[in-house]
């Protein structure tokens, strides 16, 4: 067995100290997503000390990297050999530059356009290396997706914000970069567009993103006031070429609409300004929900995701909607930066599943040291 390199083994140190004094720590990476969840409580233990991509087999599509490595740098590497991560992490920019890290991208699981067609963080993740709240250094999964001992374990620390443990390391599988891509853009209205997603999504058609908003002049997506479906198509050339001649649509291709469906994902649109008190709400619900009249929306995932500008009296109107539909409603950024009130931000899970999850808390961080308060208050 390899020793231990000093970064590892002073984050260990930190935290058996930390157990002992039941002292709470905040992992952080480079703090992109300070934003996201109930509160910030602790100490920060920064992640940024491991940092490196520790093997990469282009031919095998996989791909093990340190927890603090900048999440561009990772993506730069994979690009050089025409490889990519699908489900298209947002990187949240900050004041101080581009600095979301792989393992915030993986404790935080967000996907972005493209997560409903190729799926989320989880589905790609094949192993992780955590540190519990014992200081213990484990190891789950492997580098394979038939290696299944301990892979639901690997998966569980996406999403769980950092309070099951520190992330190490972790190995994700990767795709190569398609070989044709077009946006269809189309005038409909919120009813019509969900309607047709829905039909389109019985036919096998290499769509890999969509976008409905109700454009108003000067918005950076198309400039038209109409509302307006966009609709990306991903896969080999005639399969695109295909879908094109079959789905109709205006055809945008180039720089211009990359940039806009990057701006989608890093969430830079004019509809995610906001104003006053409002806050950003994302409602997750089945994609064949019809329109939920909560206010101005824009819809992704093929109606599966829709986010809604709204001050956080209006939780309970959204989170009664979002049920009635057989989804649920997050307070994804609060009306100030760094949420710190005891409303929830995140929807209250049911009792069973709230048991199981508070259990888990329990099993990998008996002394609640790790983002104490982030997930729910405590």
């Amino acid at each position: 067995m390899q020793p231990m390199d000093s970064a590892l083994t002073q984050l260990i140190d930190r935290i058996q100290a930390a157990a002992t004094a039941v002292q709470p720590l905040r992992i952080r990476g480079g703090g992109s997503k300070d934003f996201y969840g109930q509160t910030l409580q602790g100490d920060i233990l920064d992640t940024r000390a491991l940092q490196g991509i520790v093997s990469y087999e282009p031919s095998e599509l996989v791909v093990t990297v340190r927890a603090g490595t900048p999440l561009t740098e990772l993506e730069s590497a994979l690009a050089e050999q025409g490889q990519y991560l699908p489900f298209e992490p947002p990187h949240f920019a900050t004041s101080t530059g581009n600095v979301a890290t792989v393992g915030g991208m993986v404790a935080s699981g967000l996907g972005g356009p493209a997560r409903a067609a190729v799926g989320n963080v989880r589905d790609y993740v094949l192993g992780v290396k955590i540190i519990n709240g014992k200081g213990e250094l484990l190891t789950f999964g492997g580098q394979v997706m038939k290696n299944v001992a301990g892979y639901d374990v690997s998966r569980l620390m996406t999403g769980a914000m950092g309070t099951l443990g520190v992330i190490a390391e972790v190995s994700l599988k990767v795709l190569p970069v398609a070989v044709a891509e077009a946006t269809l853009l189309f005038h409909l209205d919120e009813a019509s567009a969900i309607k047709q997603l829905n039909a389109w999504a019985g036919k096998p058609l290499p769509v890999n993103a969509s976008c409905w908003v109700n454009d108003k002049p000067g918005d950076k997506i198309s400039g038209n006031d109409n509302p307006s479906l966009y609709v990306r198509l991903r896969g080999a050339k005639a399969a695109v070429e295909a879908a094109f001649q079959t789905m109709g649509g205006e055809r945008k291709d180039g720089a211009a609409v990359a940039a806009d469906w990057n701006a989608l994902r890093e969430q830079t649109l004019p509809f995610f300004v906001r104003q006053n008190d409002e806050c950003l709400w994302r409602l997750s619900v089945p994609d064949t929900t019809v329109p939920l009249d909560v206010g101005e929306t824009l819809i992704e995932w093929g109606g599966a995701q829709r986010w809604v500008k709204a001050p956080a009296s209006e939780a309970t109107r959204l989170r009664t909607a979002a049920d009635r539909a057989g989804g649920f409603a997050t307070c994804f950024i609060a009306d100030h930066a760094y949420p710190t009130r005891g409303e929830a931000i995140f929807q209250p899970l049911k009792a069973p599943l709230d048991r199981i999850h508070r259990d888990l808390k329990r099993q990998f961080d008996p002394a609640n040291i790790f983002n104490r308060g982030r997930m729910y208050a405590d």
